[in-house]
């Protein structure tokens, strides 16, 4: 028990000296979809309606992903590569039409039947079985070091980044690719939980010049606060900024949204 509370304040003390300095312009106007653990804040605009979003990172919470679709008409295509997470993805494709019966659960792993799937039809949810990468390429993926946990990582960031670890192999596709395989110029917003990867995936999306209206980012290297985390998260915001985009809300931790300015 000692121990446990040692490692405890160890991470908050890490935590707050790693802590990224990210300027951001919060709003107040902000709509928040999904479960304590799953959800996120965004802006409400009229372009959400009718749209098509791109979610990368599922698990095994689509919280998110569904109240979005339900509540603006609107197709999430979801990227996800991880087994549990495909096998999450089924259960919900079972349930289509078919409304919650219990509440949501504490925790990032939701009962399929958490989910008011009853304005949500084949066509609202589509799965790409892909991690979303720099490369259109085959690459490890590694587990984490909980096997209670379900998100693995391309960076491998939670054991320390080395290329040892347990870990599958999956395809990997670029968010270009992604773009023109379902036909869309652009995204009205792009959410990306994945894993340690979205630093290097913003940096090639801005220098390929896409441009999501709203970027809804999880750092999650920030869960293992580190000089190397704060420096990439600030150099990434950094690279944000040039490229127009206004942090309108960050959750202190490692959840951040982005506006493109106009």
């Amino acid at each position: 028990m000692l121990g446990q509370l040692r490692n405890k304040v160890s991470h908050q003390l890490a935590r707050w000296k790693y802590a990224p300095d990210i300027e951001t312009e919060q709003s107040s106007a902000l709509l928040r979809l999904g479960s304590g653990y799953g959800g996120w804040k965004f802006e409400q605009s009229s372009d959400l309606h009718n749209s098509t979003i791109v979610s990368c990172g599922l698990g095994e919470d689509a919280s998110f992903d569904i109240e979005f679709a339900a509540r603006f008409c609107a197709k999430v295509i979801i990227v996800d590569p991880t087994p549990r997470a495909i096998r999450h993805f089924e259960g919900i494709r079972q349930r289509i039409g078919q409304p919650a019966s219990e509440s949501y659960a504490e925790g990032g792993k939701q009962p399929v039947t958490s989910y008011d799937l009853s304005k949500i039809t084949e066509h609202s949810l589509h799965l790409e079985t892909s991690a979303l990468w720099t490369h259109n390429t085959t690459l490890k993926f590694f587990a984490p070091p909980n096997p209670d946990h379900v998100s693995h990582s391309i960076v491998n960031f939670q054991n320390n980044y080395v290329e040892h670890t347990p870990h599958i192999e999956v395809a990997a596709t670029t968010l270009e690719t992604l773009l023109a395989k379902f036909d869309l110029m652009t995204v009205p917003l792009m959410k990306l939980d994945i894993e340690g990867a979205e630093i290097a995936v913003i940096q090639q999306m801005l220098d390929t010049a896409i441009r999501p209206r709203q970027l809804l980012v999880e750092f999650d290297q920030l869960s293992c606060p580190s000089r190397r985390s704060k420096q990439d998260v600030e150099a990434t915001n950094h690279r944000l900024a040039q490229a127009g985009y206004i942090c309108r809300y960050f959750d202190g931790r490692s959840n951040c949204l982005y506006i493109l300015q106009q």
